[in-house]
């Protein structure tokens, strides 16, 4: 099967055509909350909040977020204690937001990815790709969900793990809808879902290995496409049914 134009989109495309910062989740966060926060001007507030979220991203990966004080945070960003209350009244409240943040743009990004294409396997690459785009541009925010999970109290296990079933299942419902219409074989759809979505985090957690070996995101992406599609597309025959 040809690829369709929107299947070929490259990481640089990608990346201009979603343009996703980290001040850009936060002005989204901003916004949605700005009657509650002290802070009510958006050129003021979203870059105070942005360098709070790169300081704690940044820290949790050298010492871990439970090891990090607020004093460590505010020395990192360049910003007073008072300046950090203006926002969160606590590291709980601060992590509530990294992860309610990050899950939501995630979602919103993949549905406006994959949500208009009807064929099980364009949709499928396009998730791929988009999974794989995402972490490559948010890579800090993504080995920080994933690293901390298991660190963090159990109250606040709750939204990293809904965000990877989440992913997990977008992947599951399209390797079902492939079966359905005879594009896929797939025996276990649970599990080949479950190493599908492996295979997308390895590309963060493990990113040392991959520049190690030159190995850039959207050759990765190539990789896990035909890895996975010679896995489970059925082969069709010259005649159009399927071989024998």
């Amino acid at each position: 099967m040809a690829a369709t134009a929107e299947q070929r989109v490259g990481f640089g495309a990608f990346r201009a055509e979603v343009s996703l910062t980290v001040e850009d989740i936060c002005r989204d966060y901003f916004r949605e909350n700005r009657a509650t926060l002290k802070i009510k001007k958006e050129a003021v507030a979203v870059p105070n909040l942005a360098a709070f979220v790169n300081a704690t991203l940044k820290l949790s990966s050298a010492v871990g977020f439970d090891a990090m004080s607020l004093r460590d945070l505010c020395s990192e960003s360049g910003l007073s204690m008072g300046a950090l209350y203006a926002y969160f009244s606590s590291k709980d409240e601060l992590l509530t937001m990294i992860q309610r943040q990050g899950q939501a743009t995630v979602k919103r990004i993949l549905a406006e990815r994959i949500d208009h294409i009807r064929d099980p396997l364009p949709r499928l690459r396009v998730a791929i790709r988009s999974h794989l785009y995402l972490s490559e541009l948010l890579h800090q925010w993504f080995y920080f969900f994933f690293m901390e999970t298991k660190n963090l109290k159990k109250q606040n296990r709750t939204i990293p793990i809904e965000s990877e079933l989440y992913t997990e299942r977008i992947i599951t419902d399209i390797l079902t809808a492939g079966r359905d219409e005879g594009v896929f074989s797939v025996e276990n759809i649970e599990l080949t879902g479950a190493v599908i979505k492996a295979m997308l985090q390895d590309w963060y957690l493990k990113r040392w290995k991959y520049s190690q070996r030159k190995v850039t995101v959207d050759e990765y992406a190539s990789f896990v496409e035909g890895f996975i599609e010679s896995a489970i597309v059925r082969e069709r025959a010259p005649n159009g049914g399927e071989r024998p």
